[in-house]
């Protein structure tokens, strides 16, 4: 595991690497508007997916590495994604392009410009908590290449059930909310509920050839 400061226009931008062996792409991943790359499920992809020949590159935004306690604006979220994109694609890899929550929107925003190979979006913000009516299935559904949506069934900001019919593929994370907690009499643990997402993103990146 190596870490590494890239400036960007929004500010610097921090990138942990977890490197495979013997890699055959990258996942750059970042985390969401309420937490940074602790969260469970990006160091759970961090800690399995090296193994299966995937360098993951947690990506830490400019706002939390300046200290900030509220996320930028999406514009500047994009303008930092783009910045740190030539670093995550140095290593002449195909890039499946990330994030959780916020950055799931980042990643389908940019994927097309940016030429990911492909767009893997944890915990999707369908909607604020509340307000099905103000949907962002529009950035999802734009993305314009293979996208899987991991969603905790019991995630206020959509569940998997909300979701719109669409060409991108969707696991459902039982009980999850929108950090994947899972609730203690819930009939899977919280180590399932992290086999799940693992398994799943595994499995669909496998599919990519």
């Amino acid at each position: 595991m190596t870490t590494e400061i890239i400036g960007t226009d929004a500010g610097d931008a921090r990138i942990t690497w977890h490197p495979a062996k013997k890699a055959r792409l990258v996942l750059a991943v970042s985390h969401g508007a309420g937490g940074g790359t602790e969260a469970r499920d990006l160091q759970a992809l961090a800690a399995v997916l090296p193994g299966q020949g995937v360098t993951v590159a947690l990506v830490e935004q400019p706002w939390r590495v300046a200290g900030k306690r509220v996320a930028s604006p999406p514009k500047t979220l994009d303008v930092g994604w783009r910045g740190i994109w030539p670093a995550v694609s140095d290593p002449g890899l195909p890039v499946v392009s990330g994030g959780r929550s916020a950055g799931a929107r980042v990643a389908c925003r940019t994927a097309t410009e940016l030429g990911a190979h492909a767009v893997l979006a944890l915990s999707f913000p369908l909607h604020p908590p509340g307000k099905p009516e103000k949907s962002r299935a529009g950035e999802l559904l734009g993305s314009g290449v293979p996208t899987l949506v991991v969603q905790g069934g019991n995630d206020p900001f959509g569940k998997p059930g909300e979701f719109p019919d669409g060409s991108y593929e969707l696991v459902e994370v039982p009980h999850g909310d929108h950090g994947f907690a899972v609730p203690k009499r819930a009939e899977i643990t919280q180590d399932r509920a992290l086999e799940i997402i693992t398994d799943g993103v595994v499995q669909w990146i496998a599919s990519l050839g």
